[in-house]
């Protein structure tokens, strides 16, 4: 029997680096990130959809989504980000669902769903546990500031516009600190799965 794993924490506290070591450890990964790019890849419904309620200069010259721009419209603006989220979350979640099911059916003891939004998006009852990431706020303001070279104030309202870190924390089966270092985080990947093999 395989167990789901969901996978989430705040922006910036390292989700993929944790995902990354899970798959090394043999677990399917299904990177939600990745399907919300490809959900809205020209041609597809998505970006026609966020083209017409955002304005066509959200989208690149070469047809591709320009995030940044996208982003910086809808971080900043509640009811913006309401409605972008309408338009994607059908698509992605049914593109998940999916991703899931396939690695399921590939008989792996464990697998890792990696989902950014999972509590916020109500998507909970679809795995068997939840691990939340987590590091210290000031090591996650730093680390999304550089990531994604943004301003104090941009990087605070990202954040912001997410569920709390410390609520996910309340409410995770397992918690993984990814501010100890890599021989820790593969420990405590280790532990985990052999926790949940028992």
């Amino acid at each position: 029997m395989t167990y789901l794993l969901g996978l989430t924490g705040g922006i910036a506290t390292g989700k993929s680096t944790v995902a990354a070591v899970f798959k090394r450890l043999g677990c399917p990964v299904v990177d939600a990130d990745v399907i919300a790019r490809e959900i809205v890849a020209p041609g597809r419904p998505a970006l026609r959809e966020i083209a017409a309620a955002f304005g066509q200069e959200m989208i690149r010259p070469d047809g591709t989504l320009d995030r940044r721009r996208l982003g910086d419209a809808v971080f900043s603006d509640p009811t913006k980000l309401a409605r972008l989220n309408a338009i994607d979350r059908p698509y992605l979640r049914a593109a998940i669902n999916d991703a899931l099911a396939e690695a399921k059916a590939s008989g792996a003891p464990v697998v890792v769903g990696e989902i950014p939004l999972l509590y916020e998006t109500d998507y909970v009852a679809a795995f068997d546990g939840v691990a939340v990431v987590t590091v210290p706020p000031h090591l996650q303001l730093e680390r999304l500031m550089a990531r994604d070279g943004l301003t104090r104030a941009a990087a605070t309202a990202r954040i912001a516009a997410q569920m709390p870190l410390a609520d996910k924390i309340a409410r995770a089966d397992f918690l993984i600190d990814n501010s100890l270092g890599e021989l820790a985080r593969i420990q405590q990947v280790r532990e985990l799965l052999a926790a949940l093999s028992r």
